[in-house]
């Protein structure tokens, strides 16, 4: 009976010390994420820094802990550079593609769609994030196979010529859809692009529909309403939609081992070479890439408001 008595006095005063001590308070309610978040991933990224530091000795082909900028001086070369460039040039032509499919969808949601529409809308949006990343895109690759969908549709409307000369084009094409780099941005485009229509959604909804009416009332016309009221205010959407489309873009090595050719990405550079090569100060460095590359980028969106259209 006096233990019973006990607890809950000591509970009591357990809750009077921290009610009297809000810091207190603050500091064990954010203690356990922030632990979480210093130890587990900013600790791994330090750890991450640190090996890139390292280089592997040319002779034995073990790791040299010693402190060195020729791994760094590597990603320079002809190879990993090109896989840089191929990796950005993807993901900006995504990010771009993404933006002028998405405006439309989103200020229709906005402007015109009714309740119930917009219902429709945002579930045929949603849909596709139920279900498996892997099984869309393995079932993109039987779309875009020489024996695909597209193949046959492109037989049945007589463009098989238009397809043909689609895939001729130098470095983008190749045997068929699925093994090419047009493929590749098809897929990496349906993938992303509802990470681009919700926040276009979020930043036309906050401009005010007045807006658009004086705009018209002092003599605008469409075209300038939406180059001077409307686009400038829905850019934060946008611009938070690409920190989504172009940052997944970078990091993936699941779409481009897939659906593609065998000229690597940086994810697939990454997994190869800290797998089958064991080269994990180079695998590293080619991290640190992104990771500088996407910071450069959220510096930009933050000066662009992208953070409040989140």
């Amino acid at each position: 009976m006096s233990a019973l008595a006990v607890a809950p006095s000591a509970l009591s005063r357990l809750s009077t010390e921290l009610y009297l001590r809000p810091k207190l308070l603050l500091i064990l309610l954010l203690a356990p994420p922030l632990l979480w978040l210093g130890v587990i991933y900013l600790g791994s990224l330090l750890a991450l820094l640190l090996q890139s530091f390292f280089y592997i000795d040319p002779f034995s082909g073990t790791i040299v802990h010693e402190f060195s900028l020729a791994t760094y001086e590597q990603l320079f070369t002809r190879a990993n550079f090109d896989i840089f460039l191929r990796t950005t040039t993807m993901a900006a032509a995504v990010t771009v593609a993404a933006a002028v499919l998405a405006f439309p969808v989103a200020y229709y949601m906005v402007r015109y769609a009714s309740l119930r529409m917009k219902a429709l809308l945002y579930l045929g949006v949603m849909l596709p994030l139920w279900s498996s990343y892997l099984v869309r895109v393995y079932a993109w690759k039987l779309i875009l196979a020489k024996e695909g969908i597209v193949t046959w549709f492109a037989e049945q409307a007589h463009l098989v010529w238009l397809l043909d000369a689609l895939l001729a084009v130098p470095v983008v094409g190749g045997p068929s859809l699925s093994i090419s780099y047009i493929g590749t941005f098809l897929v990496f485009l349906y993938i992303w692009l509802p990470f681009m229509i919700l926040p276009v959604v979020a930043a036309l909804e906050r401009v005010p529909a007045s807006l658009t009416e004086a705009s018209a009332d002092l003599g605008a016309h469409p075209a300038q309403t939406f180059r001077k009221v409307i686009f400038p205010l829905a850019l934060p959407g946008v611009v938070a939609g690409s920190i989504f489309t172009f940052s997944l873009t970078l990091g993936d090595y699941i779409i481009p081992g897939i659906v593609g050719n065998s000229r690597p990405f940086i994810g697939q550079a990454v997994y190869q070479l800290q797998g089958t090569a064991g080269n994990i100060p180079l695998a590293a460095a080619f991290t640190i890439v992104p990771i500088v590359v996407m910071a450069a980028y959220l510096m930009v969106a933050r000066r662009m408001g992208a953070f409040h259209a989140l």
